[in-house]
């Protein structure tokens, strides 16, 4: 059995999400019903984590598995391309070691969430719109505090079932890109909704609602309530997924 990476985008406007389900279209299972059309028989795929409805990713890794090795990598992911829907790519498709996990071996994962507070008629589909202004050096300030804990139950979806809320962060903060303002962040995991749910509360910071202490503060009360209303999701892509060199056996 060979294992493979699938490194992709897409424009998650029109799809319910990374994984499948059954009340609409997924990501996952767009790609999976073209990979069994190429390949004749079911295709199952992981991804490197679940992205909600509507949410975007400039890079998604995903892995699958194939009894023989595949020769043409380059042609399958040319193949693919043609059958998949405009707002899904395929990258490339790479060779790793059997035991290369898209999920579970992935060693940081950042994600960018963009906010305006000026209309503009080209971008609105893929950018947040915050009326009012906003002090983007009161939110970075708050964005520090991020790094003194590790528990972000406060920013996690309620009723998941995952068996930790412990997440290391090794980067988050705002930078400013013309007239939008762009919050990165990266860690080793996150949670459901975690994100969404950070810039939410970060925004109350800005509006001058929060303060350093309070941001603190929601941070220690290990309580979703007591967190800032999660923003759209319309505005939020995952960038970049990494990995340790050793699962991979050519050059990626």
């Amino acid at each position: 059995m060979r294992r493979y990476f699938i490194y992709l985008g897409y424009n998650g406007r029109n799809f319910r999400g990374w994984q499948i389900q059954p009340n609409g279209m997924t990501v996952q299972q767009s790609i999976e019903e073209a990979l069994a059309i190429l390949m004749r028989k079911p295709v199952p795929i992981v991804g490197a984590g679940r992205t909600d409805t509507g949410v975007h990713a400039r890079l998604m890794i995903a892995h699958f598995d194939w009894e023989e090795p595949i020769e043409d990598l380059v042609f399958l992911a040319e193949k693919l391309n043609r059958l998949l829907p405009k707002d899904i790519a395929i990258y490339k498709i790479v060779p790793v070691i059997p035991e290369a996990h898209a999920r579970f071996d992935a060693t940081s994962r950042t994600y960018k969430y963009y906010i305006t507070t000026k209309k503009d008629p080209f971008n609105y589909e893929l950018v947040y719109k915050h009326p009012g202004r906003l002090d983007f050096e009161a939110m970075n300030e708050a964005c520090k505090v991020l790094f003194d804990y590790i528990d972000f139950t406060s920013f996690s979806k309620l009723h998941t079932d995952v068996k930790t809320n412990n997440c290391h962060i090794q980067h988050a903060g705002w930078t400013q890109e013309g007239d939008v303002w762009v919050f990165t962040i990266r860690a080793d995991r996150f949670l459901r909704n975690m994100v969404r749910a950070i810039v939410g509360t970060l925004l109350e910071v800005g509006r001058g609602r929060l303060t350093i202490d309070g941001f603190r503060g929601v941070i220690e009360a290990k309580d979703r309530c007591k967190a800032g209303t999660s923003v759209p999701g319309h505005a939020l892509f995952l960038v970049d997924v990494t990995y340790p060199e050793k699962l991979f056996l050519v050059d990626s």
